[in-house]
């Protein structure tokens, strides 16, 4: 197993630098949220992460040339919405462009009508605090401002496959089970 190194000189380099970035594992979400028109959008991200506790802020980023971009920019809102492993066909079909991307996902409307997708493992309801434009993306900061979650496992993507999360067994902990189970 050889360690793959490139430095980045070149637009050529995109592909390397996505099979890196692929190394790190990430959950999976789908952010929509409701124009002041009333259109609801909605889109598979992996980009999702926890800036502060204290406001509580987190944030996506969205790429430059996304159709929906203009929708999330004017709206002022969103909900991130955390998949579970029993929702690997949201995650496909909010990747694919659709006419109506919500006609046959159960939602209902949260705070400022962002819509939330039915037994998602967690939601954050989110105003859009700053949008910061890098690279070929905007990053959305969102100050959370009303947080659900339930029992389920998260849905993983890593190095551009779904996965499921494996716990790691504590090596002290099953020694002392093993310990115990042979004493008995």
């Amino acid at each position: 197993m050889g360690e793959h190194v490139i430095e980045f000189r070149s637009a050529d380099d995109h592909s390397h630098f996505r099979r890196a970035l692929g190394r790190f594992a990430t959950g999976v979400t789908v952010v929509t949220t409701r124009t002041s028109a009333g259109r609801i959008e909605g889109l598979t991200a992996n980009s999702f992460s926890s800036v502060s506790l204290d406001p509580p802020l987190v944030l996506w980023s969205l790429r430059r040339n996304a159709p929906s971009l203009a929708g999330f920019l004017e709206a002022g809102c969103f909900a991130i919405n955390v998949l579970g492993t029993h929702q690997r066909r949201l995650c496909r079909h909010f990747a694919t462009p659709h006419p109506d991307k919500f006609a046959d996902v159960p939602h209902r409307p949260g705070l400022y009508g962002c819509p939330l997708i039915e037994n998602a493992i967690a939601r954050f309801e989110c105003r859009t605090e700053k949008v910061i434009e890098a690279g070929d993306h905007h990053i959305f900061l969102g100050r959370v401002e009303r947080a659900t979650h339930s029992d389920g496992e998260p849905l993983v993507f890593s190095a551009g496959a779904l996965c499921s999360p494996a716990l790691l067994a504590d090596p002290a902990e099953a020694t002392a089970n093993a310990t115990r189970e042979h004493a008995s």
